[in-house]
Formats: C-alpha cells, sequence, structure tokens
C-alpha cells in the first residue's frame, strides 16, 4: 500500500512531517523518504530502506541533515520515493501511492521518440513507478494538466504529493478516490495526510477531505482548489477491513467502529456457532481483534487472547533473507497463554484469509498447544480475485488465492464461472469450499462475512466502494 504526510508552514516543520510520516509506518515495509524546502537551501531528499528497521530509526539524525519550512515524506511498499524532478514544470519533490500496470504501454505511446530518452531502471529492468508519473506529468504544460493526464491514462490508481521549489504543495487524489486524503490546518500553515489521525495527533484541525480527482494546492495562508475532481468513487473497502489504522476515518466512518460493526454483523448471522461449545472468541491479531471484539459481545461469548506476539525485538516477521527463517521467527513471535488453549474450543476471527499459509502456521500451532478445537472466521468474503488498483494482494498470480486454489481442485477452471455461489455459504459450492478450506487447514469449522455484510458494516453506499477483489466487478 503506503501512506504520506506533508505540511507547508510559516516555521520549520520537518518535525511535524517526520512524525506524519512515522504515523503511516502500518502502511509499508519497503522503503522511507522525506523531502524539505529551504528558502536558503532549496529542495533536499533522503530516502532509506526500512524493511529491517522502521522509519524512525532510519530517520533519527534527519533533523541535523535537513531543514525546511515545508515538507513532504511517504513510506512506500514498492519503489524508493520521493523522487526529486528536473523538469520544464521546476524543479519539485513527488511521492505518490497507488499503482502503475500499464508502466510499459505508457513508456511505449507517451515517452518514446527518435532521439531516445531514458528512465533510471531497477532491478529487472522495471522502471519506478513515481517516476514514470512525473514523466507523464511533465508533458503537459502545468501541473493540473499533468496530473489530470497521468491519472486518465494509467491502469491502477494514484493519489500523490507535489512539494514545488516554492515551497508549496500540491496534493491530488486518485481520480476514483481509492485511497483518501485528508487536510488540516493550524495558526502557521497546513498538512495533508492520507491517514486522518495524524492531523490531531500533531496539533492540526481537520479541515476537509479531498474528493476523488480533487487537486489543491497548500500554502501557509490558503488552500487552492485546482481541480474540484469528480463524483464517482470507488474507495477501498479494504481499508476499513485491514489496511486502515483503528483511529483513522475514511468518508465519515471510523475503522475501529466499523470493525465492531462487522463483527456483531458477522456474529448474528453465523449458524455454525450456535451448534459448538465455543469456550473463547478471539482474534488473529491485530487487525482481526476488533472483528473479534463485536462478535464476541453480539454472541455475550468471553473474549481472550490465547497467545500474544512478541514484538519488541521482532516487530516484522519477513526480516531473515529466507522464507523458512522468516516463518521460523514468525512463530516464535507467538507466546502461548496456556490457560487459555489447553483443552478449550476457541474461535478465531481474522481480518481476511488471502494465501492462508501463515494461518495455517497459527491454528498448528494452537493444537500444539493443547486446543481441543479451532474455529476460524474471516472477517471478510473470500478474495477471488488479485487487486488491480492498489496492490493489496501481493500474490503473484491469483492462484495463489486459497480461494482460486481450492475451486480449482473441487471443479476446474469451471468453477471460477461460479464464484458468487463460492462466495455464498448457503450454496452447495460455498459449503464445498469452507469444508475443503477446513481440511486443508485443520479449521473445526469455518466461515466468510458476506459482501452485503462487510458493506452494511461499513455503512457508505454501496457504489461508492471497491470490491473487486471479492467479486471481480469494476
Amino acid at each position: 500500500m503506503g501512506g504520506f504526510f506533508g505540511a507547508v508552514s510559516k516555521r520549520d516543520c520537518l518535525a511535524d512531517v517526520f512524525f506524519g510520516v512515522d504515523y503511516h509506518s502500518h502502511l509499508g515495509t519497503r522503503r522511507g523518504g522525506l523531502a524539505a524546502y529551504d528558502n536558503e537551501i532549496g529542495l533536499q531528499r533522503k530516502i532509506h530502506n526500512i524493511e529491517n528497521s522502521p522509519f524512525r530509526t532510519k530517520f533519527e539524525h534527519i533533523f541535523e541533515e535537513m531543514s525546511g519550512t515545508s515538507a513532504i515524506g511517504c513510506i512506500s511498499d514498492t519503489d524508493p520515493q520521493p523522487l526529486l524532478i528536473r523538469s520544464a514544470l521546476g524543479t519539485y519533490a513527488i511521492c505518490t501511492v497507488g499503482v502503475i500496470k500499464n508502466s510499459d504501454e505508457l513508456i511505449d505511446l507517451y515517452l518514446s521518440n527518435s532521439r531516445g530518452g531514458h528512465f533510471d531502471a531497477m532491478t529487472g529492468g522495471k522502471v519506478n513507478s513515481t517516476e514514470l508519473a512525473a514523466a507523464l506529468i511533465d508533458t503537459k504544460s502545468n501541473f493540473v494538466d499533468g496530473i489530470s493526464f497521468c491519472q486518465s491514462v494509467i491502469k491502477g490508481s494514484l493519489s500523490l504529493l507535489i512539494l514545488c521549489d516554492d515551497g508549496s504543495i500540491i496534493a491530488a487524489r486518485d481520480k476514483l478516490g481509492r485511497t483518501p486524503i485528508a487536510i488540516g490546518r493550524n495558526n502557521e500553515g497546513h498538512c495533508v495526510s492520507f491517514e486522518s489521525y495524524p492531523i490531531i495527533k500533531l496539533g492540526y484541525e481537520e479541515l476537509c477531505n479531498l474528493g476523488p480527482g480533487q487537486i489543491v494546492k497548500l500554502t501557509t495562508d490558503k488552500l487552492t482548489v485546482l481541480s474540484t475532481g469528480n463524483d464517482q468513487m470507488k474507495i477501498c473497502a479494504f481499508l476499513w477491513a485491514y489496511y486502515g489504522y483503528p483511529t483513522s476515518s475514511y468518508e465519515g466512518v471510523n475503522v475501529e467502529m466499523m470493525r465492531y460493526k462487522n463483527g456483531r454483523i458477522m456474529a448474528k448471522n453465523d449458524k455454525l456457532t450456535k451448534e459448538q461449545n465455543i469456550d473463547y472468541v478471539c482474534g488473529v491479531p491485530d487487525s482481526g481483534t476488533p472483528h473479534a471484539i463485536g462478535y464476541a459481545n453480539e454472541t455475550h461469548l468471553p473474549f481472550a487472547r490465547p497467545f500474544i506476539k512478541y514484538t519488541p525485538t521482532w516487530p516484522r516477521s519477513f526480516m531473515p533473507p529466507t522464507q523458512t527463517d522468516r516463518q521460523k521467527v514468525a512463530k516464535m513471535k507467538l507466546i502461548p497463554v496456556h490457560e487459555l488453549i489447553q483443552d478449550k474450543d476457541l474461535l478465531f476471527v481474522d481480518d481476511s484469509i488471502v494465501r492462508g499459509t501463515q494461518l495455517k502456521e497459527t491454528v498448528d500451532f494452537l493444537y500444539e498447544n493443547g486446543a481441543k478445537s479451532v474455529h476460524m472466521r474471516s472477517a471478510c468474503p473470500p478474495v477471488m480475485f488479485n487487486c488491480k488498483y492498489l496492490n493489496f494482494s501481493s500474490s503473484r498470480n491469483e492462484m495463489e488465492l486459497i480461494a482460486r486454489r481450492i475451486i480449482m481442485e473441487l471443479e476446474g477452471e469451471e468453477g471460477f464461472n461460479h464464484a458468487e455461489e463460492y462466495s455464498d455459504s448457503s450454496t452447495e459450492r460455498g459449503k464445498n469450499l469452507r469444508n475443503a478450506i477446513c481440511e486443508k487447514f485443520n479449521f473445526a469449522s469455518l466461515d466468510f462475512q458476506s459482501l452485503s455484510g462487510i458493506i452494511d458494516a461499513i455503512g457508505i453506499d454501496p457504489s461508492k466502494l471497491c470490491t473487486y477483489c471479492w467479486n471481480g466487478k469494476e
């Protein structure tokens, strides 16, 4: 995914941006970066690898290296950024959130010419998507036309921040609003953020949320609307279910409250639970926990935490270089509470079941520690399609998705024509899918939240939600 934060102020605001970006660390694990503008120094930029160490640690000396009255920064789960660009539009820094799926096509169509030209290639010849976005923007005579053009030709999504060489910041939300952008202000200037809560934590007041395709310019004194955008929206529903931080709100709906409601809706419709003698309802940490709390509150079953993640020295299970070692560390992070596991019938709620690899290891761990039975509930419908817009699923192909693998085993490719039936627990195909996953992962029972249930939990107009990963509908 990825996230960003920016500020423009009458004073040095690098500390605001440093902490504002750090508050987005849950959205990415590969690169972190900051760019700042100072009247005397001009534009500056730093990028660090954060795969093995968090953003705050890697940038702890940044105040000795940079300063500025305006700055932007990002957590990136893909390419290094922000980038410094020099073009006919001036010198500027840019960072993006989203994904460009048709990079090669765009380079061939719009950026190739008889005089040559080049991009800085990364491993495997891949082009940095933020650099490609900047190149597309630079084909037009101004930022507004350039951003609008770029967003119109890419397949995927693109929200961005541009730090100009006059210290102003341009913020543009994706044309269909798949990701959020919030604006804040205080007595000294403005800020812009992917997540909403850093605005309040850093002493700003919330001013507004950008609409789909809206482009604004921020200075110390005012917010100027450069493009009003459009009315059509397809914000990612997974933001509420998984990606979003609990204290954030999108389109007026708080993430934590949505998860409680989602758990309650699941419990009301769960016929399987009524047939079981469940000792505790539990959440797969961290984002599965609030869904489980909602579930427990509705059923009046006790909520418990049968294991705790040890994170002080192992904040990320993927730190080691090999998959075997990563799995070992992931397992070592789980510390059991034996009194809550031994001879207990446990019902776990996870935020989603995508590939299921780590979830199976968690269930095996529970049985190894004496669980009598482990029932599983997913707070989302079965994931049937890889995300085309935000790289939600890191799966290289759709057959890595557990739901699609099971469908292929049960019925072959013909089964993909009946994805809607497989999602529905009341159909024969839906029951077969759940039974097959139970057998493969040793679940005592399994069910998924329905599409209508999660839409109800979010509570905004369904036409404004992107649910592609669940139903394949754009």
